[in-house]
This record gives structure tokens, C-alpha cells and sequence, in this order.
């Protein structure tokens, strides 16, 4: 039987071993979550919130065992697995609380006696979730998708299949229907028998970018919806007129948080030439001065990334773009140690054409970019293939207001690192996908926006 393994990132030991299911057995249990589907889809909003509550308590009741198996298996620093979990609480509540009126019936007056815009279910919902936030990826999407009446069934990343039955037990606990949420530890290889299943009835994905193409090739061959939630090479611009302690802070919080693994992470930092060498040494000194270590270590700033190939991947990169041109500033060598460390890491002086300004850096190394004024900044900003995130720091809200209108991204924050947050839309543009998270537009990106008209 084939069987997965998760290693603890920070010392290369093994944590568990998990059975593999058969696409037979995957099957049984979609089968059973379109028969769950039948009976769930019937159920009120109360009573769904009812168990959603529910949720929410088991998590914060259990945050620190969750916490702690989210460290071991993925590598983030305990404090940061405690606030996953903790906004995982947060996401339940609030679609517990608002769901009815998010898919409220919209009336549209016609001349029908009565004419209106009504949103239902659609059936089993697959998820294919990646490994950096391993419980709260998974329940954004599986929050908005059972309160909106669907189920769901995962397919989670490997390398944290600990925190998938996590979740899955959880649910059960709360008083789910068995089928409303299943996690399915299948192999990668059978996904593509996953996404034609007939009760299969869209996909959401957050991961690569070929990974992305790869299951949205397969859903459009099969006429099935999907949302992509991509990766991302988020710039932030700094502007002459900032607080330059803050703003450094916030760019090593940016590029440092989840030890460097995240979609919206602050990767590419664009400085007007005027303050860019005061940036780049404040910004070194704080990178340098952050501490790498044991991620339980309650005093360590970020851990290791979740596996070594992933770290050897991205050392690949860092030296790609100083054979390019680029200026080592800061890190840049595998330390000598167990785990899948690599240390902070700064790279200047980068321009378009380089590996780590054209592509997405997934962890602890920051790209500095020099621009001569605000249009400049914006221009390079945008000279990405990217869309995900982005940012601008200033000492003045409205040249801010400015400059975040015009970059191509989901989200653009001023003065703030990028959150996802439920009472707003999360997503991307170009190849960082499409489709949106939260707030009222994820809850209806999986229901059936369906017209009725009565003479």
C-alpha cells in the first residue's frame, strides 16, 4: 500500500506516515459527499452556523495541538501557527454570521409580477491546497463553500497530511454530516481522475503556477469551474517621503513571515534612488539581525523552509541572479546545519531580465529595485507576470492612494503588509490566477446565480 510521509522541515526526521487511498476508495467517498450534498443543501443558514460556531470553538479549543502539528510539519514559527489557527476561528464566525445576507435574494423589478436573483448550491467542491498555511487554506475555501450549501473534499499538499486529518476530525467533531468535508490522501497522479468524477462539480486551487494550468486545463476540458489563487511577486514601493524605521520593519516582517513562504510576501521592494541606499542598509541590518532558528523557539523570527528541495531551488535562484548582475548584499549560502534552513537574504541593484525580479522568490530573500521617480516605481512594479499582491509605503495617504490605483494587482495596501481578510475579496490577476476568496464575491464564485421570473 502506498503510503505518505511527512518530515519535520527543521531536523529531517520523520513525524508520521499516512495510507494512500485508491481512486476507487476516492471515489466512495465523493460518492458519499454528493449524497451528504442532497440532505445539506436542504438545511438552513441557522443551522449550518449552528455547527460553523462549532468549528470555530473546536479550533481554538485545540489551537496550540494544531499549532504545534502545523510547526513540526511545515516549518512556520510557533507564534505564527497560533495566529493561523486563530483566523481560522475568525473566517468560521464570520461566514456563521453574514452568510445569510451574502446570498441574500436580490430583487430586480422587471415587468414580471415578481422577478429576482436567487444563489444555490452546486454540489462536491474539490480543493487542491498547498503546504504554507496548511489550515488555513484549506478553510477558506471550505468555509464559504458549505455555509453557501455545498461540501467539499481535499486534496491536500503531502508533506502536511497530519493537519489535513486534523482538519477532517475537526469537522466530524463539530457535528458535520459525514461527507460535508472529506480529505482525500490521494496521490497527485489521480487528481486529474479526481476533477472528471461526474459529481465533481468545480475546483478551486491555490498553489504554482503550473500546477494551476495544469488542473485548469483539466477542468475546462470538462466544463467545470474553477478559482486559481496563483503564485506572486509582490512589489512595495518606497517613496522618499517615508518613515524609513517602519517601513524597513514592515519589509522584513513582509519578506521574513511564514519564513518567506507566502503568496502575497513582500518579494520585490522598488526604492526611489533618493532614499535607496539608506533602505538598503537599514533594510540589511534588520534582515541580518533576525534570528533563524528552531521554529518552537518562541524567540526565533523564522524557521526553516518546508522541505530541502525547495530550499535548494530557491539557492538556485539567488545565484542565477547574481550571475545575472545582481548584488549579493546579504546570505545567499545553505548553512551548515540540519533542516531546510536558508538564511535571510538580500538581493540588489536587480533589473528586469533577472531571475529574481522576473520570477517569484518562495522564501527568505528579498529582490531591491532602484526607480528614479513615482511613474518609474510603478512601471517596474508592474513588470511582472505577476498579480497578486502589492504595496506602497509613504509618509503622504493620498500620493499612496495614488500610486496603489495604478498597479496591476488583487489587492494593493498602503502603509501595510497585503492580509487576506473575509470581510474583503482575495485574489489575483495575470498568471497569479482568477477568481476571488472572501467576502461576499468568494462565498458566490461556487453557487448557481440563478434568475427567477414570475408572470
Amino acid at each position: 500500500m502506498a503510503t505518505t510521509i511527512t518530515i519535520n522541515p527543521s531536523t529531517g526526521e520523520k513525524i508520521a506516515e499516512y495510507n494512500r487511498i485508491t481512486i476507487n476508495e476516492a471515489k466512495e467517498k465523493i460518492t458519499q459527499s454528493k449524497k451528504t450534498f442532497d440532505s445539506w443543501k436542504q438545511k438552513n443558514f441557522e443551522e449550518r452556523a449552528q455547527l460553523m460556531h462549532k468549528l470555530a470553538a473546536i479550533l481554538e479549543g485545540n489551537k496550540e495541538e494544531y499549532a504545534q502539528l502545523a510547526t513540526r510539519e511545515m516549518g512556520k514559527t510557533i507564534g505564527q501557527s497560533r495566529k493561523e489557527i486563530e483566523k481560522c476561528a475568525l473566517v468560521c464566525r464570520y461566514y456563521a454570521d453574514h452568510s445569510k445576507e451574502l446570498l441574500a435574494d436580490e430583487i430586480v423589478k422587471t415587468e414580471a409580477t415578481k422577478s429576482y436573483v436567487t444563489f444555490k448550491p452546486i454540489g462536491v467542491i474539490l480543493a487542491v491546497m498547498p503546504w504554507n498555511f496548511p489550515f488555513y487554506q484549506v478553510i477558506r475555501f471550505a468555509v464559504p463553500a458549505l455555509m453557501a450549501g455545498n461540501t467539499g473534499v481535499l486534496k491536500h499538499a503531502s508533506n502536511v497530511q497530519g493537519c489535513a486529518f486534523a482538519l477532517e476530525d475537526a469537522f466530524v467533531k463539530s457535528g458535520f454530516p459525514t461527507g460535508t468535508f472529506t480529505n482525500l490522501n490521494i496521490d497527485s497522479k489521480l487528481v486529474k481522475d479526481i476533477i472528471e468524477n461526474k459529481n465533481i462539480m468545480a475546483v478551486t486551487l491555490t498553489g504554482s503556477e503550473p500546477a494551476g494550468r495544469s488542473v485548469a486545463s483539466i477542468a475546462g476540458q470538462n466544463l467545470k469551474k474553477t478559482v486559481m489563487e496563483l503564485g506572486g511577486s509582490d512589489a512595495y514601493i518606497i517613496l522618499d517621503d517615508v518613515d524609513m524605521e517602519e517601513a524597513t520593519d514592515m519589509a522584513t516582517l513582509g519578506r521574513l513571515q511564514n519564513n518567506g513562504q507566502t503568496c502575497i510576501a513582500a518579494k520585490r521592494f522598488v526604492v526611489l534612488d533618493e532614499i535607496y541606499d539608506e533602505f538598503l542598509a537599514l533594510f540589511t541590518k534588520k534582515m541580518k539581525a533576525a534570528k533563524m532558528g528552531e521554529p518552537t523557539d518562541e524567540t526565533t523570527y523564522y524557521g526553516p523552509m518546508a522541505r530541502t528541495d525547495l530550499r535548494d531551488q530557491l539557492h538556485e535562484q539567488v545565484l542565477k541572479t547574481v550571475a545575472q548582475g545582481g548584488r549579493l548584499v546579504l546570505g545567499g549560502e545553505i548553512p551548515d546545519r540540519n533542516g531546510a534552513y536558508y538564511p535571510a537574504t538580500i538581493l540588489a541593484d536587480l533589473e528586469p531580465g533577472m531571475e529574481g525580479f522576473d520570477n517569484e522568490l518562495f522564501g527568505p530573500v528579498a529582490s531591491v529595485i532602484r526607480a528614479k521617480d513615482d511613474a518609474h516605481a510603478v512601471e517596474l512594479a508592474n513588470n511582472s507576470v505577476f498579480g497578486l499582491g502589492s504595496g506602497v509605503f509613504t509618509g503622504n495617504k493620498e500620493r499612496g492612494e495614488r500610486l496603489a490605483l495604478q498597479l496591476e494587482a488583487g489587492s494593493s495596501f498602503v502603509n501595510k503588509l497585503v492580509v487576506s481578510d473575509p470581510r474583503l475579496p482575495f485574489g489575483g490577476i495575470k498568471n497569479s490566477g482568477y477568481g476571488r476568496e472572501l467576502a461576499a464575491y468568494g462565498i458566490r464564485e461556487f453557487v448557481n446565480t440563478k434568475t427567477i421570473w414570475i408572470n
